[in-house]
């Protein structure tokens, strides 16, 4: 029997929505915000976990930042124009897991309309807290109570990757240990 709220590998992926060129700069603590996503891609590489990687409208907003491209190895590439990445074709179908760990930029637009069509869908959709984002701290924080009260699972980027991993010892635990210090 699965035990709820209990993540696994196999059931799990990670989706990072719009860490952009043309948006990054206006985020709020936007260093920490890119060295959190920096980590969740780099131990999801270490766990083979896979991920998809959207950009909002590139041609205005300007590609994904180097700092993540550079990071992301097993990955799917969604561009879109809609906030909700679920309202871009072809967006659902390449979610093979139940479990949706999400992390990117704007927390209270593309992140928010997608957590809510996640939910309506009846995936268990964890936000990393420290791995989202936007512009004015009301505006995320508004965002995460709301994602909050309607279901969503806030966690942080340690707490979702140690989730994941299970336990020490292992080859994969001293890998990521040295990108958590």
């Amino acid at each position: 029997m699965k035990t709820k709220n209990k993540l696994t590998r196999q059931d799990t992926i990670l989706l990072v929505i719009d860490v952009q060129d043309r948006l990054r700069p206006h985020m709020n603590k936007k260093e920490d915000l890119v060295d959190n996503i920096k980590k969740l891609i780099k131990s999801f590489n270490i766990m083979g976990i896979p991920m998809i990687l959207t950009e909002q409208y590139p041609k205005g907003l300007g590609k994904t930042i180097k700092e993540i491209k550079d990071e992301l190895k097993n990955y799917e590439y969604i561009e879109k124009i809609c906030f909700d990445c679920f309202d871009n074709g072809g967006f659902a179908k390449k979610i093979k897991a139940k479990n949706l760990v999400i992390c990117g930029i704007e927390t209270h637009v593309c992140v928010l309309q997608t957590v809510l069509s996640a939910l309506s869908r009846k995936f268990d959709t964890y936000v990393v807290a420290d791995a989202v984002s936007s512009r004015k701290q009301f505006d995320y924080e508004i965002a995460i109570r709301r994602m909050e009260n309607i279901g969503a699972k806030l966690t942080t980027t340690e707490m979702i990757i140690f989730q994941l991993l299970r336990k020490a010892g292992t080859p994969e635990f001293k890998e990521v240990q040295k990108i958590i210090k």
